[in-house]
Parts: C-alpha cells; sequence; structure tokens
C-alpha cells in the first residue's frame, strides 16, 4: 500500500535576508504544497514521477556531489539522501509520486518544499517517522546548499518542514509557534508573481550575504548576528557604501521581527501593516534586493509601484523573499482585495495575484 504525504510551501512574513546572518525570521507553512504517494522498492534506487514533469531515478550506490546536477531536482533527492546517510539514518529506495499545488513562479519556496518531501519520504518509510522536523529541515538545506548550488539560509526549509507558523531566533536557537489568523483581523494576505526570471540571479543573491559578512569580519566576526548592533551604529558608517547599506538593513529588519511577531499574537492588523510597510521599505532602500544590472528587469520594482499606488493608506506591501524577481506580497483590509487583485493583474495577467492562507 502507497503511503501519502503533504508538504506545504511557505511564505516569510518578515526577516528578508537575516537567516544566512543568525537572524530572525517570522514563516509560515501554506495550504498550497506538494502532495507525494510513495512506497519502498528493494533496489536502492529513489524514482520521482513528478506530475508535468520527466520522470527521473537517483542510484542511492552514488551519493557524491555532482556540479553537472547544479538546480535540478536530481540534486537535491541525492543531497538529501547523502545527508541522511552522514547522521547514521536509514536510507533506501522507493517509487515516488509527485503532485504540486505551487504555482509556477509563485515565491512559495518550491525546491525547500521539494527537499523536505524526500526527507519527510525518507522518515516514513525508512525511520519509523522519528526524525525531528528541524533536523529534516537541516537535511534540506545542506541538500540545497552542497548539491543544487544554492547559498540559501534555513528560513525556507524550517518553515516547510514545521508546517506552522513560526518566530525563529537563529543566534539563540529558539523556535516558536505562533498562532496567526489574519482574517480574524477582517485582513487577507496575498501573493503577486510579477513575471520576473529568476535566471542569471546566483551571483546577486550570493552578494548579499557576501556583502553582510564582510562587514561583520570589520568587527572581527563572522555573521552579523555576531554583531553588537550598538557598536555597529557607533562606527557611523557612510550609507553610500552597499554592504553598510546592506547591514543597516540587517540590524533594523532584526529589531523589527520581533515586533511583527508581537503584533501578530495580539492580533494588532494596524500595527502589523506599519511593521510590514518598514520592512518593505527598508528591502527597497538599504537592502537593495529590487533590481540588479545582472539582469537589468523591473517587473518587481513595477509591482511594488503598483501596490503602493492602490493600497497607500489602506494597506502593506513587501518584496517576498531573494528580491531581484519574483513577487510583492500584500496584506490589506478584506473589502480592498478584490480591486487590489483586479488592479495587479490588469498588469500581471490573469492568476498572478493569490490569496494566501497560513497554516
Amino acid at each position: 500500500m502507497k503511503t501519502e504525504i503533504f508538504t506545504p510551501g511557505r511564505t516569510e512574513l518578515a526577516g528578508n535576508h537575516t537567516d544566512h546572518q543568525l537572524g530572525r525570521i517570522l514563516a509560515s507553512g501554506v495550504d498550497l504544497g506538494l502532495y507525494a504517494r510513495c512506497e519502498k522498492n528493494d533496489e536502492r534506487v529513489i524514482r520521482i514521477h513528478s506530475e508535468g514533469f520527466e520522470p527521473f531515478e537517483v542510484n542511492l550506490s552514488q551519493m557524491e556531489v555532482r556540479p553537472t546536477e547544479f538546480g535540478s531536482s536530481k540534486s537535491l533527492v541525492r543531497g538529501v539522501a547523502a545527508s541522511f546517510a552522514d547522521l547514521g539514518l536509514t536510507v533506501g529506495g522507493f517509487d515516488a509520486e509527485l503532485r504540486s499545488t505551487l504555482p509556477a513562479g509563485s515565491g512559495l519556496s518550491s525546491s525547500a518544499a521539494f527537499s523536505v518531501m524526500i526527507g519527510r519520504i525518507l522518515n516514513t518509510l525508512y525511520n519509523d517517522g522519528k526524525v525531528d522536523p528541524v533536523v529534516i529541515a537541516r537535511v534540506a538545506q545542506s541538500a540545497e546548499n552542497k548539491f543544487f548550488g544554492k547559498p540559501c539560509g534555513l528560513m525556507d526549509q524550517l518553515a516547510c518542514s514545521l508546517g506552522h507558523t513560526v518566530y525563529v531566533d537563529f543566534k539563540t536557537n529558539e523556535i516558536e509557534p505562533i498562532e496567526a489568523d489574519f482574517g480574524s483581523m477582517g485582513l487577507r494576505l496575498c501573493l503577486t508573481d510579477t513575471g520576473g526570471s529568476h535566471a542569471g540571479l546566483d551571483t546577486s543573491y550570493a552578494r548579499i550575504p557576501a556583502d553582510m559578512v564582510y562587514v561583520a569580519n570589520l568587527f572581527d566576526k563572522g555573521v552579523l548576528g555576531d554583531v553588537d548592533p550598538e557598536e555597529f551604529k557607533a562606527r557611523g558608517y557612510s550609507a553610500a557604501d552597499r554592504p553598510i547599506r546592506r547591514a543597516m538593513h540587517f540590524f533594523a529588519e532584526n529589531e523589527r521581527v520581533p515586533k511583527m511577531r508581537d503584533a501578530l499574537k495580539r492580533g494588532d492588523g494596524e500595527a502589523y501593516m506599519r511593521l510590514m510597510n518598514e520592512s518593505g521599505r527598508s528591502s527597497e532602500e538599504l537592502l537593495n534586493n529590487i533590481v540588479t544590472s545582472a539582469t537589468g528587469d523591473t517587473k518587481l520594482q513595477q509591482g511594488l509601484e503598483l501596490s503602493a499606488k492602490l493600497l497607500a493608506g489602506k494597506g502593506a506591501w513587501r518584496v517576498h523573499g531573494g528580491g531581484f524577481a519574483g513577487c510583492v506580497q500584500a496584506l490589506m483590509p478584506a473589502d480592498y482585495f478584490d480591486s487590489y487583485k483586479t488592479g495587479m493583474e490588469a498588469v500581471f495577467g490573469a492568476g498572478s495575484c493569490r490569496e494566501l492562507h497560513l497554516n
């Protein structure tokens, strides 16, 4: 009999580019995700049949990093299996049929959901479901970093693996489940895919943590999470320098995340939207992850500017995730959602704006 497993996609609520610097984040699993029907086989081979994609297989006798596989689903399967083996966990072959409700380009972290799904399958079929979700998240991150070639932090994988709304402080390892219900506040949350491609953005993404680490090194620290914010401010660095601006974003965003968590916990939608707008402006003006000269793509910028016109004084909007292309996250009173959706889809196409429900 085949086993059925669900893994949610995730939405980033706060903490834009803070996770890789031992910062704080607020994120949530959502009601969209990946569904798998799977069963063991005795061949030491993992076979994946994903709806709409060519099937592939990974031989478990070959679990070394393969640069020629960077960026592929096969690399994630190989990486998760290798990490399970490195941890002394049981690894074996299986056949899985995957179906996704995560729209292409939705910004809901399909690669993290996929790698977490492989970990969940191995956990369920071969490890009696005993592997902790945080361990599965770290395994998935390792697969993305080493085998997929993506220098990401842990936020996406952790939100997908835990499956609900969480506040995380990566410096203290605090993980706090949060009861989050925008509907009870009279608000609706959505993402708009602006249609920009992530192709050619690897260097732009990698430069963000590199810039932050450069500043941390000025204080003899490895990451900004280990730098005293007051000591940084006392240095009086010039915001004309990109690494300094990005460090300024980190410290401001890191202070903002627990405030957004607290607003969620007390159901204060007005305070949450004010802080969400602050987060968005910080990403635009200090982090500078909206437009990059690597591609010259301005669709994300257009989406943010249009959101500002449609929601000024009525809601909140911010870049969602890595940036430079992709999605605008917006939150607004329920009565404004239909007009916002109509306005965004008039520019970015039918179906580009989707409401999100947090798990």
